[in-house]
């Protein structure tokens, strides 16, 4: 019977109990238990919702501490919470093994938001004198205390009172996101025969949220031949084929890749002389990148002898295209070319695999064919 009355009482006093909320948005104030510096009333609630502007976290701290001790708090108690976390859960007039007063300590709330709430049963026999709380807004040193990768600084952080701004090294773009530093790399041309690309930074790791186009053009007539070296290093998914950060190849109307992971591709023949390679990297990750090397050759053209008499340079096993010889003849000889004499005769490999002229023939000169007709007279006497 006794129990069923003290039941009766609790659940009664829940409903009447004295229940509000006070919203609160300076950016400093005072909290105070009910009827403070008097001993707070039975039956009470009351909730205290701080605000403070982004870029700043509030800090409570009490000066006056005395509540009803009870186990786990069960009783009267403040609770420090924020959206989604309780902070701490504070009663008593002495911090026991099962209940914890604030003392000096210092509570802090991740973000821009923190309540309060004061809450007393049905009894305050002793008359308990409650609490003297302060809070106020302190800055966020965002620089320093964001962990997550995505809402941090690629290059600088600045932190300034209540917030922070992002800038970049030498040479890189701050993205729309004012946080990623990009490079602009969308106009690259190569023009010889051999040469080397990169990643932008390689071997360091590659900018972020970037859109890299390297063409390679030549004549005509030369195809283009490519090699992955060293590092390659690009980042990928285990299950969806390159989904963040690629290399694309396209050769005439051929698309190769997209490439990416730790696996460079082999060698690739394009079989044409011109070349785009596209590379896309996303805003994260941390990856070192790659690097090729390009060689460009042409059709091959038939074997050169040298003509009777007469000599090429440089004399090589093949020849391709643009590859070019000259044709010289002995001494006592000229070069004799369609009816024309000279002294020497440069030849071209062309496009379609042959050459520019045919190889001439050696005459023996005028001058020396004179000399010798004299010396065979002045034998002949």
């Amino acid at each position: 019977m006794r129990w069923l009355l003290l039941c009766y009482v609790l659940c009664f006093s829940l409903l009447k109990a004295s229940s509000h909320t006070v919203e609160l948005n300076d950016m400093f104030g005072q909290i105070q238990s009910p009827g403070y510096p008097d001993s707070y009333p039975s039956d009470s609630e009351v909730t205290w919702n701080i605000t403070v502007p982004e870029g700043f976290r509030i800090k409570l701290y009490f000066m006056h501490f005395n509540l009803e001790s009870s186990y786990l708090c069960e009783y009267d108690y403040v609770k420090v919470e924020t959206e989604d976390q309780v902070l701490a859960t504070f009663c008593g007039r002495e911090t026991t093994d099962t209940e914890q007063t604030p003392g000096q300590e210092v509570v802090l709330s991740p973000g821009s938001f923190m309540s309060v709430t004061f809450r007393s049963d049905f009894s305050n026999e002793e008359r308990f004198t409650g609490f003297d709380a302060h809070y106020m807004a302190v800055d966020v040193d965002e620089c320093k205390e964001r962990e997550d990768e995505e809402l941090s600084c690629d290059h600088y952080c600045h932190n300034y009172i209540g917030g922070y701004y992002c800038s970049c090294r030498f040479g890189y773009i701050l993205h729309t996101d004012n946080r990623t530093c990009r490079v602009e790399c969308s106009d690259n041309l190569f023009t010889q025969r051999t040469g080397l690309i990169t990643s932008p930074d390689y071997p360091n790791p590659y900018p972020k949220s970037s859109e890299c186009f390297y063409t390679i053009e030549l004549e005509e007539g030369f195809m283009v031949s490519l090699q992955f070296e060293d590092i390659f290093d690009i980042e990928d998914h285990p299950e969806v084929p390159c989904p963040y950060d690629f290399i694309k190849i396209k050769a005439g109307p051929r698309v190769l890749g997209p490439f990416c992971g730790e696996k460079a591709p082999e060698p690739i023949s394009t079989q044409s002389h011109n070349v785009q390679i596209l590379f896309h990297s996303d805003n994260s990750g941390e990856n070192r990148g790659w690097r090729l090397s390009y060689r460009a050759a042409g059709n091959e053209c038939p074997e050169l002898r040298p003509p009777a008499h007469g000599k090429i340079e440089p004399l090589q096993t093949t020849y391709s295209f643009k590859d070019q010889v000259l044709v010289s003849c002995d001494t006592g000889y000229k070069v004799l070319k369609d009816g024309v004499v000279m002294d020497t005769l440069q030849i071209e490999c062309l496009k379609d695999g042959t050459w520019s002229s045919k190889i001439p023939t050696c005459k023996k000169s005028e001058t020396d064919l004179e000399s010798e007709l004299q010396a065979e007279r002045v034998t002949d006497e």
